[in-house]
């Protein structure tokens, strides 16, 4: 009986240490992709499901695929060069080529700031709180947050909010109902190709290549001191193996608030203005009930202030690596980035709708740069070193990669 105890008691130790362990690798794969789940993600998922009910299930889940090999080659160029996708390229390349990889996305980030902030403008709304109130409030909140800690200091609090935002997402289905639609549907017309690089459009983002490569060097970089430097190799092989498994465990995840989201969307008219927050508390109050509308916003909030921050992050890390600039100046492309487009939504956040949705498609073309070099490197022996992409590997990526930019090429064909 004693001895059968004490084989239960070590059994239990091992795998509390397993999940100590796991914790100590858990966060940038997973916080990349519950970013991806943002507020523009929100909608567009929410005016697929008021166009096709749950006719689009099927491409959803399918997208979790090539999610997973382009952002896992990013994470484990992060932990191997324990440096961002900016200072590798610039490094292995040129700066010239780094900052042709980053200023594009510089860009359109300014844009996708515009769009979070309308998401969360529209949450606070939904409980009577002004944008000329909350926005500037998560404005400072935003920009003190990123450039008064340390990322290892604010990542447990961005996985807490990204627990809300499941939560209060798949709370608001329960209210919805589950109905019995069809999750398949399929026709070949130019409105409907277009929602599909909508849908692409939302699954893999520039910004996201640059977060999780700089998030998981620094991460890393951090864990040394734990492994010392003889166990850099047993650190490495951890953290790839760890960063593995969360990018494919994050991309189901995302894939299936997605799927959340156009569930709750259905019986909604796609012509309802979904960034109107009187708009939006009246249609779901319709179809699940006087409550939804404030857990929907309480995760509008959650989605669109996890997307700022993670964002921000890529956005800025990605940036100063290329041009070379010291990470003690990040804040001004945080302050230069944000401030205009907190102003945006203020004014004309109620007529967002459309933009969010041709937004989704810029970002299939502005991937392209980033998303080859990304396969170049992980596939280079002389940068990889042994955790170079095999045969197989290079083929599911640039597969993936290809899958998702040729679908921004059919909605060029389908405005």
């Amino acid at each position: 009986m004693q001895k059968k105890f004490l084989k239960n008691t070590k059994h239990l130790n091992s795998k509390i240490h397993s999940l100590q362990k796991f914790m100590r690798f858990f966060g940038p794969a997973w916080l990349t992709m519950m970013a991806d789940m943002d507020a523009a993600s929100t909608i567009s998922a929410a005016e697929v499901g008021a166009t096709f009910r749950y006719g689009l299930i099927w491409f959803m889940m399918f997208l979790a695929i090539p999610l997973f090999f382009v952002q896992e080659a990013t994470g484990r160029i992060g932990v191997v060069a324990q440096d961002g996708l900016g200072n590798v390229i610039r490094k292995n390349y040129s700066k010239k080529t780094a900052l042709w990889m980053t200023i594009p996305m510089l860009l359109t980030d300014v844009i996708t700031y515009v769009a979070e902030y309308a998401g969360i403008a529209v949450g606070f709304e939904i409980f009577g709180i002004s944008p000329f109130i909350s926005l500037p409030i998560v404005f400072v909140l935003h920009i003190l947050l990123v450039t008064k800690r340390k990322y290892a200091q604010f990542e447990k609090m961005l996985i807490a909010i990204s627990g809300i935002l499941m939560a209060t997402f798949f709370i608001t289905l329960i209210f919805r109902g589950v109905k019995p639609y069809s999750p398949f549907y399929f026709v070949p017309s130019g409105s409907f190709f277009f929602m599909l690089a909508v849908t692409v459009g939302a699954v893999v983002m520039p910004f996201m290549l640059f977060f999780q490569a700089s998030a998981s060097g620094e991460k890393v970089s951090s864990l040394r001191n734990y492994f010392g430097e003889e166990g850099e190799t047993y650190l490495k092989r951890k953290a790839i193996s760890f960063s593995k498994w969360e990018t494919f465990v994050g991309a189901i995840v995302t894939e299936i608030l997605m799927v959340v989201i156009e569930m709750v969307a259905t019986g909604i008219n796609p012509s309802d203005n979904l960034l109107s927050p009187k708009d939006l508390s009246m249609i779901l109050s319709s179809i699940a009930g006087s409550m939804s509308p404030y857990i929907f916003g309480i995760g509008l909030i959650a989605a669109g202030f996890l997307a700022l921050v993670v964002v921000s992050l890529g956005s800025a890390w990605g940036f100063i690596e290329a041009a070379g600039i010291p990470k003690d100046k990040t804040y001004i492309v945080y302050i230069l980035e944000s401030l205009p487009a907190v102003i945006f939504p203020m004014i004309f956040s109620s007529s967002l709708v459309n933009f969010m949705l041709t937004l989704m498609v810029i970002f299939v073309f502005v991937l392209i740069g980033p998303g080859v070099m990304v396969g170049i490197i992980s596939s280079s022996k002389r940068i990889m070193g042994e955790y170079v992409s095999n045969k197989k590997w290079k083929i599911f990526y640039w597969s993936s990669l290809a899958f998702v930019l040729f679908f921004g090429f059919i909605a060029l064909t389908s405005l």
